[in-house]
């Protein structure tokens, strides 16, 4: 019987494949957990008057680790699952703010994938990743790279 919800092997993730992820909103109470949990208690994601007298951004502002996490975790479940086995590397770059809110998806694109020297049961796979909020605008544009199961031993 087929189980559901399992990842992608590294056979199945070729350069040039796309896909994206649903949806997540970014709540109020996302942001203070995320920033209490993590110790980043910044004014600028716990102060509202501060933010509404001296930030630039309106609404209550979301760190950009809480986007990525958000995202990682999206493709944790989409992708993922008894399939990833490491993460590499990454380049990352904020594209725009998030606010409480904001619904974020992310766009992936597959532009690298090949055969690990040292593991032959595994691919090394490098995505572009690209958030994109409710009104299409980019908020976080990242490149992992992440170590894969492979289903076949290969060469």
């Amino acid at each position: 019987m087929e189980t559901l919800g399992l990842g992608l092997f590294f056979e199945d993730v070729t350069v040039g494949r796309t896909f994206k992820t649903i949806g997540r909103t970014i709540s109020e109470a996302d942001i203070i957990n995320f920033v209490t949990c993590t110790g980043m208690t910044e004014v600028l994601f716990t102060n509202s008057v501060f933010q509404e007298e001296e930030s630039l951004i309106k609404g209550r502002v979301v760190p950009s680790a809480l986007v990525y996490t958000f995202m990682e975790g999206l493709l944790v479940q989409s992708t993922m699952q008894h399939t990833g086995f490491a993460f590499l590397e990454m380049s990352y770059k904020v594209g725009g703010p998030t606010v409480a809110g904001d619904t974020i998806h992310c766009e992936v694109e597959i532009v690298e994938a090949r055969r690990s020297k040292k593991r032959p049961d595994k691919g090394i796979v490098t995505s572009h990743n690209r958030v994109i909020n409710q009104r299409g605008e980019l908020v976080l544009d990242y490149k992992p790279t992440r170590m894969v199961n492979a289903r076949t031993k290969g060469e």
